[in-house]
């Protein structure tokens, strides 16, 4: 009897036990290690930043503050949600990843110590936007070191996702070529509704005498609703679309021409209302009308896109689907059942 004993305890897993904080020794030593190494890159990032006239002025070296400055502009605004969403896929896969077994990865120490070079050549050579790119990686790559691959690969999404907040900084040497592309194409539009146009770069310009006079401006580059896209897409995508990751990637890299598209269709409108109702009512009520319509025009193709993308379930999904009905309606049946036969359901206190 106590040899059946004996080995039944041997076949149960063995567990570290908990040493401070609910933690055990070796995650307590790991988050130690994670924190340390993580505020010693924060100072490298805070102190060692940027020496942008900027930064200088106010007396501060900080990559984050050069961010905050340029977040500032209408253009980065909505940088911050990114930031926010990213934070709560985290903290929506805190249970998977406390599941998970760490196992430090040499891979992560290869992307931590890549990342570091990379943020001081951007320091040295005053390009502060290799900095930006090399933020997510550094903690990323700690990460990896500390607890393993099969840890950080389930952070690849929001870590990933994160990145696009600075997407708008590095794309803005695209605002010229999106001035243009969208330009000719409202033009190539305009043209084929019978609305005689010239264009001159991004000056686009009825060509009947008193007309409508458009210029293309940064501000409406597309650059704006094409961060805006990439952002509503790839959680879309992650969350919605099933059948592979390919999937997720064709419809993420399809936001890109879907926002050049909506853009240059709000140019249109916009040119289009000018010549046939007024170019007072053109500016002054559809401009600011026309982005949110345009927006909506682009969730609602990007919802298509994600049916025609999203694989038909087989025979036997369809089936397990109607097996777990069955099984709700039966669980369902079986407490109303229960409250129907206890007779002190329907007894009434006196």
């Amino acid at each position: 009897m106590q040899d059946n004993t004996q080995q039944t305890n041997d076949l149960e897993p063995q567990t570290e036990p908990k040493f401070m904080f609910g933690l055990s020794k070796t995650q307590l030593i790991n988050w130690v290690l994670f924190l340390v190494i993580g505020a010693a890159v924060t100072l490298l990032f805070y102190l060692l930043g940027n020496d942008s006239e900027i930064n200088i002025t106010k007396g501060s070296r900080s990559i984050f503050y050069w961010v905050y400055f340029q977040w500032g502009h209408e253009r980065y605004s909505g940088n911050w949600i990114i930031l926010v969403v990213a934070a709560y896929i985290i903290f929506s896969l805190r249970h998977e990843l406390a599941k998970t077994e760490a196992s430090p990865s040499w891979l992560g120490m290869l992307v931590f110590s890549g990342a570091i070079v990379m943020h001081i050549l951007g320091y040295r050579t005053q390009f502060p936007r290799i900095s930006l790119i090399a933020t997510v990686p550094t903690y990323w790559g700690l990460i990896c070191t500390i607890w393993g691959w099969q840890v950080a690969k389930k952070l690849l999404f929001p870590a990933g996702y994160a990145l696009l907040c600075f997407s708008a900084s590095l794309l803005q040497d695209f605002t010229m070529p999106l001035r243009l592309y969208s330009s000719a194409l409202a033009d190539i539009l305009l043209d084929g509704v019978g609305i005689e146009t010239i264009r001159d770069g991004t000056t686009i310009r009825s060509s009947a005498g008193g007309g409508f006079l458009f210029d293309v401006e940064d501000a409406c580059s597309g650059l704006r609703s094409l961060t805006a896209m990439m952002a509503l897409t790839a959680p879309y995508a992650y969350y919605t679309l099933r059948g592979g990751v390919w999937r997720k990637w064709v419809l993420f890299c399809f936001s890109i021409p879907l926002a050049m598209l909506s853009n240059s269709l709000r140019i249109f409108t916009l040119a289009a209302i000018a010549e046939w109702i007024g170019t007072d009512l053109a500016m002054m009520l559809y401009h600011d009308l026309s982005g949110y319509i345009v927006l909506i025009f682009s969730i609602l193709l990007l919802i298509a896109t994600a049916s025609l993308l999203q694989p038909r379930k087989t025979a036997a999904e369809l089936a397990a689907e109607e097996d777990d009905e069955d099984e709700e309606e039966d669980d369902d049946d079986n407490v109303e059942d229960s409250e129907n036969s206890d007779p002190s359901a329907n007894t009434k206190e006196v």
